[in-house]
């Protein structure tokens, strides 16, 4: 396979089921994207659907199978490797039939793309078809099948009443589902380091690198900061599992589950990874060599490839460009926009419709998360207002079915979720011992029920628009986009899609969307104010930490004042831009008193 890529964008995870499928409707056309594997009911049924699209025969992997967990997940990506595949090949033979297949790869590759050029050489010096085709086979990109495990999503198993080793657990089990594909792509790891799941990966022959350089199943790190990088790929460079690309992504300019920073900011972080990518490389890979001699494996002979990408409030080409040239990322990451391309992503109509409609006070930052997490959503979501009237009636919390998310066991021995009705109706009752003020227990009822079935919410969507059996989970969906989502209110094509990414096309109507870095830099002083209001009591300690936090933001905008100094030309404008807006926010942010 060619290790030259088509575009310069990627599409992240989406929740468990918005991108669940997306490989299918992209990775043909060179096009990269992240599929979420937490979840293998939903995977199964997906892999029944498309068996019997396919027309092949299909044979469940039954719950009561101990390893149904890895088994599902293989079976799935393999059916979707298989089918990519074939996709791919039909992009190709389309070319020797002047088909429209070939015609929609090179009409979305961008204008500057070396791979474009080459090939309109390619067919312009060479008259014969089968030559050409065969030029193509060689080196035309096929978009990568990357699928993510959040690391700390690790729960424990059991089998007919018997505790399972670690290996069950479902992170570890999702590793392995992935290990044991067919799949040539990458694990993409976020959340934050697991040790043990890391050690797991020594297990895979899959993830070590040959002689060549060349890795089969390459390791994506997900990171908010240049340290957690360091730290994690030393980690995994002693043993021998090298980092083939760290994914920096905002703190909470993004969709899902936010994990804000200590105040660092998006453009400063970049930074960092641009003045140190040589360093981390050396001291990475003096690791990994001496890793993979004790280990008696193959040692490359060359530099391994390393990769820096961004994702995180990406909402123009200017942005995007400014993000490959001036800070060498390799590719930028496009989420949230992508939910309104039907052609790409599981959104089903309902849902649609409230997104393409919603502003930015309709995509906020919730506690809806089980996990504790912040987590984006969107206001008047279907699984919200479901589990709104079942408390009014007297039924809180959902039952807990898949238990994805348990982490809790403020009641119960073993770990259930908070938002099951089990937990919910155990704290209901604790809530009534203690005697509360009216106010006060409808204050923390108020905060339980905060918590929505992200297991069920999440990929709700994908069987709606698939037309699967919804009977066992009910038809509520969450979405999780980010802020961004709120300057995209309108129905694209996946054409018209890249078309924006590049340039070409322009797909925000409104004229106020602020820049990617001002819009981060907003969205934490508001998430300052927010954790000082919630106070109660605060120790000193505490108030040290939001000070640090607020300097930090205040570092950031010196940082981002003093870009002028560094760019020159075409960016010009973008940086006045930032400045003007960052003067506004350095006023707001003064304001905010903390010691005092």
């Amino acid at each position: 396979m060619t290790n030259k890529t088509a575009h310069t964008f990627h599409i992240p995870v989406m929740g468990t089921g918005y991108t669940v499928n997306t490989p299918l409707r992209v990775a043909q056309y060179g096009i990269s994207s992240v599929v979420s594997i937490i979840d293998d009911v939903l995977l199964e049924n997906l892999r029944n659907f498309y068996s019997k699209q396919m027309d092949l025969p299909f044979q469940p992997i039954s719950s009561k199978t101990m390893d149904c967990r890895a088994e599902r997940i293989t079976a799935y990506l393999n059916l979707m490797d298989k089918m990519v595949k074939s996709k791919f090949e039909e992009v190709k033979d389309s070319f020797i039939e002047k088909g429209k297949e070939f015609e929609k790869y090179m009409d979305l590759l961008p204008d500057v793309s070396t791979l474009k050029k080459e090939i309109q050489d390619k067919v312009k010096s060479n008259n014969y078809l089968n030559d050409i085709k065969g030029w193509l086979n060689d080196n035309l990109p096929l978009g990568n099948i990357d699928v993510n495990i959040m690391t700390k999503v690790d729960k424990e198993n059991c089998f007919e009443g018997e505790q399972l080793p670690s290996e069950y657990n479902d992170a570890h089990a999702a590793l392995r589902g992935y290990a044991n594909s067919t799949l040539e792509s990458s694990l993409v790891l976020s959340a934050g380091m697991n040790p043990r799941l890391y050690g797991y990966l020594e297990q895979f022959n899959d993830f070590y690198p040959n002689k060549d350089g060349y890795i089969k199943k390459k390791i994506t790190l997900k990171v908010s900061d240049y340290r957690s990088a360091l730290i994690q790929g030393k980690f995994l460079a002693k043993k021998g599992i090298w980092v083939s690309e760290y994914r920096i992504e905002s703190g909470l300019n993004c969709g899902g589950h936010a994990f804000a920073t200590d105040g660092s900011l998006m453009g400063p972080i970049l930074e960092e990874f641009k003045n140190n990518k040589s360093d981390l490389i050396a001291d990475t890979s003096e690791l990994l060599y001496a890793a993979l001699q004790t280990k008696n494996r193959p040692v490359p002979e060359g530099k391994l490839d390393l990769r820096i990408t961004a994702q995180g409030g990406v909402g123009t080409s200017e942005e995007h460009d400014f993000l490959l040239n001036y800070y060498g990322i390799n590719s930028v990451g496009w989420g949230s926009p992508f939910l309104l391309v039907p052609e790409v992503c599981d959104v089903d109509e309902t849902t649609f419709k409230t997104l393409s409609n919603a502003k930015e006070e309709d995509l906020y930052l919730s506690h809806s998360s089980p996990l504790g997490v912040r987590f984006y959503s969107l206001k008047g979501n279907t699984r919200d207002k479901m589990e709104k009237e079942e408390l009014k009636n007297g039924k809180p919390g959902s039952i807990c079915t898949k238990r994805l998310l348990v982490s809790n066991k403020d009641y119960t021995e073993n770990t259930i979720c908070t938002a099951s009705r089990q937990y919910q109706n155990l704290k209901i009752k604790d809530l009534q011992s203690q005697n509360l003020s009216q106010e006060a227990y409808d204050l923390e009822i108020e905060k339980m029920s905060r918590k929505t079935c992200l297991c069920k919410g999440l990929s709700a969507s994908s069987y709606l628009v698939n037309g699967l059996d919804t009977s066992a989970d009910g038809d509520g969906v969450s979405i999780c986009p980010g802020p961004n989502m709120a300057y995209f209110s309108e129905t694209a094509t996946l054409k018209q899609m890249v078309d924006h990414i590049y340039g070409r096309f322009n797909l925000i109507k409104r004229s106020d969307r602020p820049n990617m870095f001002v819009k981060e830099l907003s969205i934490y002083i508001n998430y300052l104010k927010e954790e000082i209001s919630e106070l109660k009591d605060p120790d000193k300690k505490c108030l040290r930490n939001l000070e640090k936090f607020k300097k930090k933001l205040l570092s950031g905008i010196e940082y981002y004042n003093s870009l002028s100094e560094k760019i020159n030309g075409k960016y010009d404008q973008i940086i006045d831009g930032i400045q003007k807006d960052m003067y506004k926010l350095e006023s707001e942010l003064n304001q905010i008193n903390i010691l005092s």
